[in-house]
């Protein structure tokens, strides 16, 4: 099918979103606070536990049709990278709590308009996770749904890993009977797989130069193939980031970044995230290859420097690329709340690096 045309107008913001978006920061704030005190370490909002942090490099390949020919992927050529491995919660917790698990790639030196010239830089950040649809999908149902989250990340391990478990059980019951689990209900129910065999998504849309698209990054190499829907044995406090340091100390890994076009907004809303978009309407279709040689991703000076120097934010990026729907409008100032407190508190630079070089090897 033919891919829309981006316009403006597709997103739709409704008279009440600024006051809901300063209502959401506000507590978001609070609980950073909170997790400040209690941590005596200012940490992240969203994905706090780092699982290691890769250099590798992009390369855009030279054979795409014009309308995947945009923005970052307009020119073949290839690209240096930084990518963060993480866990989804607000807070740290033990990885024998099953958890989304994030995906955040930061492309090195992209020429282009900047869609936040304040962040400073030249570097396009894209941010995914393991499933392909958010649990709350519109600005309200965050604001009604943050609450839970906050709740749900702050509890003790033992409760949080029943209601990983019960959601789990619900799931498998909704599939024998050819149910398809909501978003909700599928990120709850995460297994702990291993997370280099997990494919990621941006969740929700982007602009991609004269369309819109979500991104998906797959697994390619075998290295990192046979690693889908294997379960990590023996689960302990750090055990991602062990099983991560282990592949990388004696591995590389290659994965498939791809684009999936909007052919219809009907079917494929920009506004709720939470819907993921139909294969059959639009396939997901190759863009670049992301390549990571072997390395060390979490010895003390590059996960210092993963945890409190560095930043990855959807609205860090070029024009070409604008982030769409409310889910990534309200992202734009939690994020730079986010990181603002994270640094001030910490005491450390806000750096955007030039080269992947200025990650400590």
């Amino acid at each position: 099918m033919t891919p829309l045309p981006y316009t403006p107008d597709i997103e739709v913001i409704d008279a009440e979103e600024s006051a809901l978006i300063t209502e959401i920061v506000e507590q978001m704030a609070t609980q950073s606070r909170c997790a400040f005190e209690r941590h005596r370490h200012a940490i992240r909002d969203a994905h706090a536990k780092s699982n290691g942090l890769l250099k590798g490099e992009l390369t855009i390949h030279d054979d795409l049709p014009a309308e995947l020919r945009q923005g970052v992927f307009a020119r073949p050529g290839t690209y240096q990278v930084v990518a963060r491995l993480s866990s989804a919660p607000s807070d740290i917790h033990s990885d024998k709590i099953p958890a989304a698990r994030g995906f955040a790639l930061k492309i090195i030196g992209v020429d282009g308009e900047r869609l936040a010239p304040e962040i400073g830089g030249n570097n396009q950040d894209f941010l995914m996770v393991n499933f392909p649809a958010l649990a709350f999908g519109t600005i309200p149902k965050y604001k009604r749904m943050l609450t839970l989250l906050e709740a749900n990340s702050h509890a003790p391990d033992t409760f949080q890993r029943l209601v990983a478990g019960t959601a789990h059980g619900a799931k498998q019951v909704l599939e024998s009977l050819g149910g398809t689990p909501g978003a909700t209900l599928d990120g709850l129910a995460r297994d702990n797989h291993h997370p280099l065999g997990e494919t990621y998504h941006t969740q929700a849309a982007i602009r991609f130069g004269d369309y819109i698209a979500k991104l998906a990054l797959q697994p390619a190499s075998d290295a990192v193939r046979r690693l889908t829907g294997q379960p990590v044995d023996d689960v302990g406090y750090a055990t991602l980031r062990d099983v991560i340091s282990d592949h990388f100390a004696q591995h590389g890994a290659e994965y498939t970044l791809s684009a999936q076009l909007c052919t219809d907004l009907a079917r494929m809303p920009v506004e709720d995230a939470a819907i993921a978009w139909p294969e059959e309407l639009s396939p997901h279709r190759p863009l670049a290859t992301l390549r990571f040689a072997p390395q060390s991703t979490a010895h003390p000076a590059r996960q210092v420097y993963g945890d409190d120097v560095l930043s990855f934010n959807p609205w860090n990026g070029v024009t070409a690329h604008q982030p769409l729907g409310g889910i990534m409008r309200i992202r734009r100032a939690a994020y730079e709340r986010s990181t603002a407190f994270r640094h001030s508190m910490n005491a450390q630079p806000r750096v955007e690096p030039s080269q992947s070089s200025d990650i400590p090897d």
